[in-house]
This record gives C-alpha cells, sequence and structure tokens, in this order.
C-alpha cells in the first residue's frame, strides 16, 4: 500500500507540473493584469487543485479585481448585484465568470469546509439555479482565491442527499427544543460512512410577536475540525430563520458556520439550544454567515435548502420526513437482526 501510495502521489505531482506549465501564458498574462492594479503576484500564487483548476491565491483578491463589489451584511454580497459583473453557467454551481477569471462561492461551502475539495452536493448546485423575484438572495464569497483557466472544464462527483417536504403547519410547530443523534447500535465507521460524520442535529422553535423563530446547529464528530491561523476549531453548520405567521411565509433564512474551541465543543454538543440559558453566562461561538435569503421565502423552499446545507446528514430527513432514509432503516435492520440472531 506505501508503494501504491507514493506512486499515487508522484502522479499528483506531475499533474500539477503539467497543468502549470500547460497553462504558463494564462499565469503570465493574470500577474501582468494583478501589476496593472498594484498587486505583486510570483508563480508562487499560483497551484493547481484538481477539483478546481488553475487557482491564484492572495489576500482579498477577489476585491482588490472586483473594487465595486458591495459587502452589504458582515461577508455576504448580493446575488443580483453578481450578475452586472458576472456570468453564470448552469454546468459548473459555484462559479462566477468574466473575461479574465472566475469568481467562486466560499471554501466553506466544500466538502469538509476544504479549499481544495468540490462542492458539496447539493447545495451551491441549489442555491446557484435558485429563481424567485419575492426573495432576496446573498452569498459568501472566495475573497482570497480566484481561478484563472477561464474554460468550460468542471470537476464532477456523484452523491446521495436527503430532502423532505415539510407539510406539518408551522404554526403548530409547539416552542421547545429538538435533539437528534444517530441510533446508538451504530459504531463509528457507520456513523462515519453513512451519517457523514454527524453527532447530532439540535432545533429550536420560538414564537414572539406572530414571528416562529427557528434555529439549528449541526454537530459532527470530534473528528472533524478547521484550523484558522494557529488555533483549532470544530465546525458546526448554524441556520437561523423567521416565519411570518401571518403571511404564511419566511420572511428571512440564513446560514453560517459556528467555530468553536475545544472546550466550548464539548460543552456545548451534549446540550441543547437553551445551553446559554442554563449554564447562566453565554457561550457565543466564532461565526461566519454564507448565505442568506430575505423576504417572501417558501416553507418548500427553506426545506429544500435546509436540507442540502447539511448535506448529507440522514438526521435532518429523520426531522422533517419523520423516519430515516430507506437504506439507513435497512442498515438498522440488519444490525438489531445480528445481534438478536
Amino acid at each position: 500500500m506505501s508503494d501504491l501510495k507514493e506512486r499515487y502521489l508522484k502522479a499528483q505531482q506531475e499533474e500539477r507540473k503539467k497543468q502549470l506549465e500547460k497553462h504558463s501564458k494564462t499565469i503570465k498574462d493574470f500577474i501582468t493584469l494583478c501589476s496593472e492594479i498594484g498587486l505583486k503576484l510570483t508563480s508562487e500564487n499560483f497551484s493547481y487543485i484538481e477539483t478546481i483548476g488553475i487557482v491564484a491565491k492572495y489576500p482579498n483578491l477577489l476585491f482588490h479585481l472586483k473594487p465595486e463589489l458591495k459587502k452589504v451584511d458582515e461577508e455576504l454580497i448580493e446575488c443580483k448585484s453578481l450578475e452586472k459583473h458576472f456570468e453564470k453557467k448552469n454546468f459548473n454551481s459555484g462559479m462566477l465568470y468574466s473575461d479574465k477569471f472566475i469568481a467562486m462561492a466560499h471554501p466553506y461551502f466544500r466538502r469538509s469546509l476544504s479549499e481544495y475539495a468540490n462542492f458539496a452536493p447539493r447545495f451551491i448546485d441549489l442555491f446557484w439555479k435558485f429563481k424567485d423575484d419575492k426573495v432576496k438572495t446573498y452569498i459568501a464569497l472566495d475573497a482570497n482565491r480566484v481561478r484563472i483557466n477561464v474554460d468550460d472544464s468542471a470537476y464532477s462527483e456523484l452523491d446521495t442527499w436527503y430532502g423532505g417536504s415539510f407539510k406539518k403547519q408551522i404554526e403548530k410547530i409547539s416552542d421547545g427544543v429538538v435533539k437528534i443523534r444517530p441510533p446508538g447500535q451504530l459504531d463509528e465507521t457507520d456513523i462515519s460512512f453513512f451519517f457523514n460524520e454527524a453527532y447530532s442535529l439540535d432545533i429550536k422553535w420560538n414564537e414572539k410577536s406572530g414571528i416562529k423563530t427557528f434555529q439549528a446547529e449541526e454537530f459532527k464528530t470530534d473528528k472533524v475540525t478547521i484550523n484558522i491561523g494557529a488555533i483549532e476549531y470544530y465546525p458546526v453548520r448554524y441556520i437561523h430563520a423567521e416565519y411570518d405567521i401571518k403571511n404564511k411565509h419566511f420572511r428571512h433564512f440564513d446560514g453560517a458556520i459556528h467555530f468553536y474551541e475545544k472546550d466550548e465543543y464539548f460543552q456545548r454538543r451534549d446540550s441543547d439550544l437553551n445551553f446559554n440559558e442554563k449554564i447562566g453566562t453565554h457561550l457565543k461561538a466564532r461565526t461566519y454567515k454564507l448565505f442568506k435569503m430575505n423576504k417572501n421565502v417558501s416553507i418548500d423552499t427553506w426545506i429544500t435548502y435546509t436540507s442540502h446545507f447539511c448535506t448529507g446528514n440522514p438526521l435532518v430527513f429523520e426531522y422533517f420526513e419523520g423516519k430515516y432514509p430507506d437504506h439507513i432503516q435497512n442498515l438498522l435492520n440488519k444490525i438489531v437482526n445480528k445481534a438478536s440472531g
């Protein structure tokens, strides 16, 4: 296996070298483009990433190239404004095309929040194709990187995802918290493979002045971490939405990543969304907002994007449908039958 791994890594290095040489003129032209706006880039600023293409990396590069882009809420940009500067292509979700480079959705939309991975299906694919004049949409972009090979190449992969239709009347949902965890019969390997490292799904509903507020945090196992600077964090997807009971639609819906440090993570994951009220002192995670929808957001839209934002997590399906997907239930039946036999 070590020889096989060594050959694989060597092949990857050779492919990177080949692609960088193939696009040497493109890289040179982009260096010239950047020099014209006062940026000094060298060959060290460029890399080939199999899942993306030829990538230029420089602090706040996108906003140096497009200073007219305006952030309206933390790191979010109104999607409508992006249409003035970029073109979307149906086959390559998450990419925004211009003449000289391609802007990209934020790397936290990628698998395991890794800047080297492909986008986690299918949230970005759905968000890219979303059209509803009654809804204002916002997105976080990759500020420090752009793709410079402006062509039709795209990396694709197959995946399984779960969604569900929410049939209950939201105004009839009782206020309170919900916590869902994978079945206790599953071992670490099963949870990793079938539950995408899900540890728990925490949900809270609260009604005030005709507005029903939804919050959810998706905790992964302690195997899933991300380094920001010199600090190791445990990333937790967070969803917040506000449902207008009178008008029967969501007036607001956003998604973010909460970053907990180690002690905070272990304090919080076995509690619920009333944790701060219980302990008296507030635990406030570092937050990075990734998308937002405002105005008239339908229940179906909210369910679909919530499901796909928590990609590959059957706990979301269980909450909305009241059962596991068939292949998860079949797995559990086999485990129970084996234990009883």
